[in-house]
């Protein structure tokens, strides 16, 4: 996370392909590549993008240094001219991408490359790393965050992460969609967000007993006690040990600001019910009573239901990893090319044998749709750039793949917003990335204009992705000369 050259951190036939257009064909042709995703995480109504921040460094570092361009030489398959050619080599094209903390759905771009062929290639396989973990991260974070209700919800997966950048970079992505703190010390210095911890079990155990360990701790950090009440005996031990540290505090004066108990083991449910009644009896109604251990977004809600009268969470392990489902499965596809004598983009279009492998072609662009009565989406519109709308009229919305299934929208009644903004021109970025909390609060924004049937965690509603009317033709009609030769 110190500055580092990213440059190499591709796929080799990245550069394979680089040196290919180089030697064979015209390695300025300009291009255009989408990255989008085709499913969405964790079985989840939405995707909450996240960043592109990182990439945002990524690009405007983009050079091959000394040692990048010997090491590439020691492999042996590259030749002479092509790594002279690297020498001077940085993205001067364009990208457009979603702004981090905005919902997003399956098959939109969530970013636009359109660049000479070379600089779009060698791009996909970092951007692919950036996005794809911390909109996972970003998306699993969310679906704890909605199971706790409003209670706070710590990031606190650092030590089980699968590396530092992993550690840090998807306690980034749990701060946009969510969490009141990390206890991520790196993070917290490098984003601006807030880190929060209590003590381990090895702190209470270095003590001759518990009860000097919790008094030692509360005279430490009076204004933050949180103590870990279940090193050895939870209802016998340590909540009595805790309320007579409490008591004590209470009585010297120390204002009891924040405080509570922390809860890492048995049955949650029962023990923090148990827990609520001791701490209420000795007239402390407004203490924390957090919970840990092994949690997630099915554990939470299934506490919640139980009554359990927990009311913060530090959730690290399924958090950080996103155990139930380890990749984001985005992918980045060449979508357009432009003419060299017209100036336009011609389109192009992968196909397959299954349906939702087919590419949408051309230079697209994405309308979110609104109802204009309570703000909520009603549909994002992929369409091309030089589409023109007017809420003034009505719009016809129809699923690109079961075409008989259509909505007519009244004029007047509906919004429309586009969704991608420039990040870079001509190689030079012109987007500003807000702090990490005012994305949070976007955020916040944005899961606010989805209906509440999209955000069951067990089969969510639905929300419609589908192609303006001249994009569908598009896309048909090269599907048809490609079924025809």
């Amino acid at each position: 996370m110190d500055h580092r050259n990213l440059t190499l951190l591709t796929d080799l036939y990245e550069l394979t392909m680089m040196q290919g257009y180089f030697k064979e064909k015209d390695a300025n042709e300009t291009v255009i590549f989408d990255m989008f995703y085709r499913n969405n995480p964790h079985g989840n109504g939405f995707a909450v993008c996240a960043g592109l921040d990182q990439v945002i460094e990524y690009i405007r570092d983009l050079h091959f240094d000394k040692s990048d361009i010997a090491y590439l030489r020691s492999v042996g398959i590259f030749e002479e001219d092509f790594l002279e050619y690297l020498r001077d080599f940085r993205f001067t094209g364009d990208i457009y991408a979603i702004p981090e903390g905005t919902v997003v759905f399956p098959r939109e771009p969530l970013v636009k490359v359109t660049a000479p062929i070379m600089q779009a290639q060698l791009v996909e396989t970092a951007l692919l790393n950036i996005i794809n973990h911390q909109s996972l991260i970003a998306t699993k974070t969310e679906r704890i965050v909605y199971a706790a209700k409003g209670d706070g919800v710590m990031e606190f997966g650092l030590r089980r992460a699968q590396g530092p950048d992993a550690g840090t970079y998807g306690a980034r992505a749990a701060m946009i969609a969510g969490c009141i703190g990390t206890s991520n010390v790196l993070c917290g210095k490098m984003f601006d967000v807030p880190v929060k911890g209590t003590h381990a079990h090895s702190w209470i155990m270095s003590f001759p007993d518990e009860l000097t360990a919790f008094r030692t701790y509360a005279k430490l950090y009076p204004s933050a006690c949180i103590l870990l009440v279940d090193t050895y005996d939870t209802l016998n031990s340590g909540i009595p040990n805790a309320i007579r540290v409490f008591k004590e505090m209470r009585e010297e004066g120390i204002p009891l600001t924040f405080y509570g108990i922390r809860l890492d083991s048995g049955d949650l449910a029962y023990l923090s019910k148990k827990a609520k009644k001791m701490l209420d009896e000795a007239g402390f109604p407004d203490a924390v009573i957090s919970a840990s251990n092994d949690l997630d977004e099915y554990l939470i809600d299934s506490l919640k239901m139980q009554g359990a009268a927990i009311n913060s969470w530090g959730v690290g392990t399924n958090l950080i990893t996103a155990k139930d489902c380890p990749s984001f499965g985005g992918v980045y596809k060449l979508a357009a090319v432009k003419d060299k004598t017209t100036g336009e983009f011609i389109p192009k279009i992968k196909l397959s044998e299954n349906a939702e492998k087919i590419t949408n072609p051309g230079n697209k662009t994405i309308q979110r749709i609104y109802e204009k009565e309570t703000g909520k989406i009603i549909a994002d519109l992929i369409c091309l750039v030089d589409e023109k709308f007017d809420t003034n009229n009505s719009l016809l919305l129809f699923d690109p793949i079961e075409t008989w299934k259509k909505t007519l929208l009244a004029p007047r009644t509906y919004t429309m917003r586009e969704l991608l903004v420039p990040v870079f021109l001509n190689g030079t970025c012109v987007y500003e990335t807000p702090k990490v909390m005012d994305i949070q609060a976007y955020c916040k924004k944005e899961l606010d204009t989805l209906w509440d049937e999209s955000k069951r965690l067990v089969n969510p509603h639905k929300v419609h992705v589908d192609l303006s009317n001249e994009l569908w033709h598009m896309k048909n009609q090269l599907l048809d000369t490609y079924h025809r030769k």
